[in-house]
């Protein structure tokens, strides 16, 4: 074939990809709109996702599992699901894409495998939807409200009621709290619409109104006046940290269920996918998600212990600038916190090494750490130099890593990342908690101690995590397929 031939070729073949994209995202939308079933790609989201995008994630799973992941495969799966009367549920069409090229022959076709790998579906429960008070309205809280209405769908999970402020709430105010939402530095415009509705003190996102309270107690509120019940409150002011003072929002009339944007004292402090089923929502109200750096090194830490063991070793985050710090220059309560955020890397403590231990009591007293905080709004990275038991290589390290983000209970919170080239920006906006560096792993010549780097969006990838947890405390978790 000449030059010419070939490039036409593949002028047509990238058309075809194309329009074969264009079908996905149709069937990605059907499927969410219309039965409550949600398509990941090894976890990646893909509501929302344009057609380059897809492909790109296409591209990384084909890598990832070291084996092609066609477009085409993925939209004849998909059309099998749309096809059966599944429950709602999130099913990772990358796992089946790569399961059906193993097993095509064990099945009359792709209908036939699909109806076979999702026959557990049949056993869920019935999901009643939960209403969700946002209790405060900063980074976490906004990033949450975001994730909250893209995800609403036809409402069977977390349904947004809700958000509660300090202060008055005049039309200036409820139009700030609007563009704050809509307009974001780091993360982008959001995605669908807000509008602000002075007359009935609400933001209308995505045509749902969700009404803004203005509140200085929690007990106060008596959220029944505004058709709101049984709810579970997400507390993301800080304000609030040890088990007497969150008790407060339970004593608000419609309140059932408190989750706390930070770590908490006297309350459960959970790691979603490590320690979250040791406590029941039935007989738990009050729960913690930690901290940021805790939800993305405890997820690889587990993995290190349950298969290598670790007899000590030390944490160093490296963190993205926090508003606790000051722009410029000036007095504050904690050491070196009062210079320029933006100028300077600053020393600082983390909780996270102690931290660890509430999620994996094996590792109690075997973790020291520390912090630096650096001159980026988001996007930080943990570095984990570890004394292992047993010894290791870059290759099993690697391996092993490998294994947790493609199976298991630890899916949702690993991604392992194969770029040579991975920097800090790239990783802003990953839904993982921790996002293991493979091609940055060392290894002591003797194979027992190891340097591990962890990446994580310390904005979105933990609100990703406080979401998880609020579906499991509100017992709206669907049935999932990873």
């Amino acid at each position: 074939m000449s030059l010419n031939g070939t490039y036409e070729s593949e002028l047509a073949f990238q058309a075809d990809r194309r329009k074969a994209t264009v079908e996905f995202v149709k069937i990605i939308s059907d499927l969410w709109y219309d039965k409550s079933i949600e398509l990941v790609l090894f976890r990646n989201q893909l509501i929302d996702k344009n057609v380059s995008e897809i492909l790109n994630l296409h591209e990384y799973a084909g890598e990832f599992v070291q084996k092609p992941i066609s477009i085409f495969d993925s939209v004849e799966i998909a059309q099998a699901i749309k096809t059966l009367d599944v429950p709602p549920a999130k099913l990772d069409i990358g796992k089946l894409t790569y399961e059906f090229q193993f097993e095509d022959q064990k099945h009359a076709n792709a209908t036939a495998f699909v109806a076979d790998k999702l026959k557990g579906a049949r056993k869920s429960e019935i999901i009643n939807p939960k209403d969700v008070v946002l209790y405060g309205f900063g980074r976490i809280g906004r990033l949450l409200a975001r994730e909250l209405m893209t995800k609403t769908g036809k409402g069977n999970q977390l349904r947004l009621r809700a958000i509660v402020t300090r202060g008055k709430i005049d039309q200036v105010v409820l139009e700030k709290r609007a563009s704050l939402l809509r307009n974001d530095s780091v993360h982008g415009d959001f995605s669908g619409t807000v509008v602000a509705d002075i007359e009935n003190s609400a933001l209308i996102i995505n045509g749902t109104t969700v009404n803004v309270i203005s509140a200085d107690a929690p007990e106060d509120i008596d959220y029944t006046a505004y058709g709101i019940n049984d709810a579970l409150v997400i507390d993301n002011t800080g304000a609030f940290r040890d088990a007497d003072a969150l008790a407060r929002h339970l004593k608000s009339k419609g309140v059932s269920k408190v989750l706390l944007t930070a770590p908490g004292k006297g309350v459960p402090n959970i790691v979603h996918g490590v320690n979250h089923l040791e406590y029941n929502p039935d007989t738990v109200d009050i729960f913690s998600a930690a901290s940021c750096t805790t939800n993305a090194i405890t997820p690889v830490l587990k993995a290190i212990q349950d298969t290598f063991g670790i007899k000590h070793g030390h944490l160093e985050t490296i963190h993205a600038y926090t508003n606790d710090q000051n722009l410029v220059d000036n007095f504050h309560n904690k050491y070196r916190r009062g210079r320029a955020a933006a100028l300077n890397m600053v020393i600082t403590e983390t909780g996270a090494g102690s931290a660890v231990a509430k999620a994996l009591p094996s590792l109690e007293g075997k973790l020291t750490s520390n912090a630096i905080r650096v001159p980026v709004p988001n996007g930080s990275l943990a570095i984990l130099n570890l004394e292992l038991e047993n010894p290791t290589s870059v290759e099993g390290v690697n391996s092993i890593m490998k294994k947790y983000a493609l199976e298991g209970h630890l899916v949702e919170q690993i991604k392992y990342e194969l770029s040579d080239e991975l920097v800090s920006s790239d990783i802003v906006g990953c839904s993982a908690p921790a996002i293991y560096d493979s091609k940055a792993t060392i290894v002591r010549q003797d194979g027992k101690n190891v340097v591990l780097y962890v990446w994580y969006d310390n904005e979105y990838g933990y609100s990703h995590q406080v979401i998880r947890l609020a579906k499991y405390v509100s017992k709206v978790r669907r049935f999932t397929y990873y």
